[in-house]
C-alpha cells in the first residue's frame, strides 16, 4: 500500500447496502470516502469498482427476491442513478470528482473498445477524478457478463494497470480451511504463488463467503497477479477500510509475478501481429528511447489491421524492433504516414490521436 501508486478498490453490495432495510449504508461510505480522499491527496490514482445498483433499485421499485433478468435490469437502471449520486455525494464535499463508468465483458475483450476504455481512465486519472466503475446490467446478459465484481476489478486493475487491487470483503483473508469448522485452520498473510493447493483451500466457504465467492477471489488474484498487480483480501466491515489496510490489519496479500508495465509489454509481445509499420532513423532512436511513435516518422504500412490490433514495428534496416498496439486502422495509418500530428485532422477530416503507437502499448 505504501508504494502503490494506481489502486483499484472492489466494493461490495453487503458492504454498501443494508440487507436488511435495502438502505445505503452512508456512514460506511462516508468512511470510504475519506480514506480515498487521503488516498489522492498522497498523489494516488483511485478507482472504485462498486456493487449495489440492482439492491437499490430494486428496494425502490419495491421488488421481491428472486428477480428475473428483466426485473434485475430495471432495478439496475433505476439503481445506478443513486450509486453514482451516493459517490458524489460522499465524494464531493471532500473536494474528489467521480466519474460513472458502466462495463460489459465484450467492453473488455475488444481491443477497440479496450483501447477506448484504457484512454477514458488514464484520462480521468489525470484530472484527478475517481473513476467509479460497475457491471453495465441493464444490458449485460449472461454471455457478456463478468459474472462477479471481483473478476472485474482484477480485470479493470489489469487494464489500468494498477498497482494494487483491493477486494473488501466479509473476511480477512484467506485460511487452508473453514475456521468456523476446523480449528486448525490457519491465516494465509501472504501467498506468493496460485498454485493447485492454495486453489483447493479456496474450495470452502469461510466466514460467511459462499464457496464461489472465496473461489472467484482466488481467480480474481490470478488474472491481477499475472497482470503485474498485487491482490489483496480485506475485511471491508472498518468503518475506514483502505486506512485500516495501510495501518496493517490483518488480510491476504497475493503477490504481483511483474510489475504492471512488464506484464503489459510481455502480453502485447505474445500477440500475433496484423499488420507492419516500418519507421525511419528518427523514430527507431524515438522508441528505443521509450518514446511513442509518432505518424511523422513511419515510412511504410502494411496489412489491413483494424484500430487497437497489434502490428510488427520495423527498423530502417526491415528487422522487426517490436509490436505494439496500433491506434489507427491501416487506411487510416497509410493515409498519414510522414504527416505531422498537426496535419492529420486536414487528411481525415477529425483531429486523431498524437501517438500511431502510444508507447504504453508498446514492447520494444
Amino acid at each position: 500500500m505504501a508504494d502503490a501508486r494506481r489502486i483499484v478498490v472492489k466494493v461490495g453490495s453487503a458492504l454498501l447496502v443494508d440487507r436488511d432495510t435495502g438502505r445505503l449504508r452512508a456512514d460506511w461510505l462516508a468512511g470510504l470516502a475519506t480514506d480515498v480522499a487521503a488516498l489522492r491527496a498522497h498523489g494516488r490514482d483511485v478507482i472504485l469498482v462498486s456493487s449495489g445498483s440492482i439492491a437499490l433499485g430494486r428496494r425502490v421499485l419495491g421488488l421481491a427476491a428472486p428477480l428475473s433478468l428483466e426485473q434485475s435490469q430495471a432495478a439496475a437502471a433505476v439503481g445506478q442513478i443513486r450509486l453514482a449520486g451516493a459517490y458524489a455525494d460522499a465524494l464531493g464535499p471532500l473536494g474528489v470528482t467521480s466519474a460513472q463508468i458502466l462495463l460489459t465483458l465484450d467492453d473488455s475483450e475488444d481491443r477497440r473498445r479496450y483501447l477506448n476504455m484504457r484512454s477514458t481512465f488514464e484520462t480521468l486519472l489525470a484530472l484527478g477524478v475517481v473513476p467509479i466503475v460497475n457491471e453495465n446490467d441493464t444490458v449485460a446478459t449472461d454471455e457478456i457478463r463478468f459474472g462477479d465484481n471481483d473478476r472485474l476489478a482484477a480485470q479493470v486493475a489489469a487494464m489500468a494497470g494498477a498497482d494494487v487491487c483491493i477486494l473488501l470483503s466479509d473476511v480477512d483473508g484467506l485460511y487452508t480451511a473453514n475456521p468456523n469448522l476446523d480449528p486448525d485452520a490457519t491465516h494465509l498473510a501472504e501467498v506468493p504463488e496460485i498454485t493447485p493447493e492454495i486453489v483447493a483451500m479456496a474450495g470452502e466457504g469461510v466466514s460467511g463467503v459462499s464457496k464461489g465467492g472465496m473461489i472467484t477471489k482466488v481467480m480474481a488474484a490470478r488474472t491481477a497477479t499475472d497482470a503485474g498487480c498485487a491482490l489483496v483480501i480485506a475485511a471491508g466491515g472498518d468503518p475506514h477500510p483502505l486506512r485500516a489496510l495501510s495501518d496493517g490489519a490483518r488480510a491476504t496479500w497475493f503477490a504481483a509475478r511483474d510489475d504492471p508495465r512488464t506484464a503489459r509489454k510481455r502480453w502485447i509481445a505474445s500477440m500475433k501481429p496484423r499488420g507492419t509499420v516500418a519507421v525511419d532513423a528518427g523514430a527507431a532512436r524515438a522508441l528505443a528511447e521509450g518514446r511513442s511513435l509518432l505518424p511523422a516518422g513511419v515510412t511504410f504500412v502494411g496489412g489491413p489491421f483494424g484500430r487497437g490490433d497489434p502490428v510488427t514495428i520495423e527498423g530502417p534496416d526491415g528487422r522487426a524492433m517490436g509490436q505494439g498496439l496500433v491506434r489507427y486502422t491501416g487506411d487510416e495509418a497509410r493515409r498519414i504516414k510522414g504527416l505531422r500530428s498537426g496535419d492529420i485532422a486536414d487528411v481525415l477530416g477529425y483531429p486523431g490521436r498524437a501517438a500511431l503507437v502510444h508507447r504504453d502499448d508498446m514492447a520494444i
